[in-house]
């Protein structure tokens, strides 16, 4: 827990890992949460490194790192800030999607006065990212959820953050070829987003290349492969003071790459 600052505390909470899922195809195979690291409550900083790693001939890449931190920001005025980093560095899945460079970043600041925080995702980006050696050129929002709501108002009441969320749902189910599961999802999504503690949505509005497969906003199938996700987004609004809808707990979740394989390997890992 933080020093006071005008007879407030603070409790900080970060996580990132790089790797965690499993196998079933062609290798039954667990893949547990690689370089994970937990913030104390206290703040600080921590760090993991991994060396290269491999799973035969199925998963591969040649370096890796987490890191959060947390930290009274020293600029008057100012508050709480949290960073959670991952990074992960030569990226290769079945010889089919690879890349040279996948960062995802989330950084937040938590004012003296008020409860929820400002919210960034600076240095959060793919570098090189290939299917079957084609570039995958991608449309980002990094401002997805635009810049903290006012009055301390929470991002899951903001009409902007719902807005843009709901414009990413349209873009999916625009496709009149739009898998049926991807479609029962996204009509979930449009009819439940607003009123709910949580809205889901992407840092990816849409893809494009020659790349095998179809895109569908941030997400992709492949046939004989399976399903990509890119840069599945979460805020959560939890704890709310009685009598209003500003919440003292605002959880961000940030996942780069969501694999639903099939075919000649199945299984699913992020």
């Amino acid at each position: 827990m933080s020093d006071a600052v005008n007879g407030r505390t603070h409790q900080y909470h970060a996580e990132a890992t790089i790797l965690s899922g499993f196998l079933t195809l062609p290798l039954a195979q667990e893949v547990r949460s690689q370089a994970r690291v937990s913030l104390p409550e206290k703040g600080g900083y921590i760090s993991q490194h991994v060396d290269k790693y491999r799973l035969e001939g199925v998963l591969s890449y040649s370096a890796a790192y987490t890191q959060v931190a947390g930290n009274r920001d020293t600029k008057p005025g100012h508050g709480w800030t949290t960073l959670a980093t991952s990074v992960i560095e030569g990226f290769n899945l079945l010889e089919i999607v690879t890349a040279d460079r996948i960062v995802g970043q989330v950084i937040t600041e938590h004012p003296i006065e008020g409860y929820v925080p400002s919210i960034n995702f600076l240095g959060t980006r793919f570098e090189n990212l290939r299917i079957a050696g084609h570039p995958v050129s991608l449309d980002m929002n990094h401002n997805i959820f635009g810049g903290k709501p006012s009055s301390d108002a929470s991002y899951v009441d903001d009409p902007g953050v719902h807005d843009r969320a709901a414009n990413q749902y349209k873009n999916v189910l625009r496709h009149d070829d739009l898998p049926a599961d991807l479609r029962e999802r996204y009509v979930k999504l449009s009819s439940t987003h607003k009123g709910a503690d949580t809205v889901h949505c992407s840092l990816v509005n849409q893809m494009a290349g020659s790349f095998p497969g179809r895109s569908y906003g941030h997400v992709i199938t492949i046939p004989e492969f399976g399903k990509i996700s890119l840069c599945k987004l979460s805020v959560t609004s939890e704890d709310l003071i009685p009598g209003t809808r500003t919440p003292r707990k605002t959880t961000v979740s940030l996942t780069m790459i969501d694999f639903e394989l099939g075919c000649f390997g199945a299984g699913g890992f992020s």
